[in-house]
């Protein structure tokens, strides 16, 4: 379903990078503990995390024990609150990445706006986030609706989609 809330698309954008090499279920079991470590996700308060926090976090066993997913996590915080300060919204600049709609016969791993969306992080400081990790975080935040034809769901995002008002940049 598509997602405009800020705190949602960064935790999102997160975890992808958690998951590389992982099992979502994995991720999914610590989901809780990923929350209560990196304040919910609230971007403001992860950016201003510093090295006793990696420290704390590289020893609980809850989450992800991986020092470069971790200090990703911080350094991708303060520049959400860059593209903030720039677009008005994280949405405002992940949504423009939103592909045509279309019924697809496959599901890709990876699409051209998938690929655009993740150079753009990068290029703007984001670190662990590829063009797979994206169009991933496409599918989970509703920017593309690639159920396909018959699925239950096809219909049902379709018409949320239909109504949701995308983020725009303030300029």
């Amino acid at each position: 379903m598509p997602v405009d809330d800020e705190f949602r698309l960064f935790e999102k954008l997160c975890l992808e990078g958690f998951q590389s090499g992982l099992s979502w279920l994995t991720i999914l079991r610590k989901r809780q503990d990923f929350r209560r470590v990196f304040h919910d996700f609230d971007f403001e308060l992860v950016a201003e995390m510093g090295e006793a926090d990696v420290q704390r976090m590289l020893l609980d066993a809850s989450i992800v024990r991986h020092r470069g997913k971790i200090e990703a996590t911080i350094n991708n915080a303060a520049r959400a609150m860059e593209i903030v300060a720039e677009e008005g919204s994280l949405g405002a600049l992940v949504w423009q990445y939103e592909p045509d709609d279309r019924v697809p016969t496959a599901i890709p791993a990876v699409t051209d706006e998938s690929t655009a969306l993740a150079k753009e992080l990068k290029r703007r400081g984001f670190r662990f986030f590829g063009p797979t990790t994206a169009y991933a975080f496409m599918q989970a935040m509703g920017l593309v609706n690639d159920h396909l034809a018959g699925c239950d769901a096809r219909d049902r995002v379709a018409s949320a989609r239909a109504t949701f008002v995308r983020p725009s940049p303030h300029n």
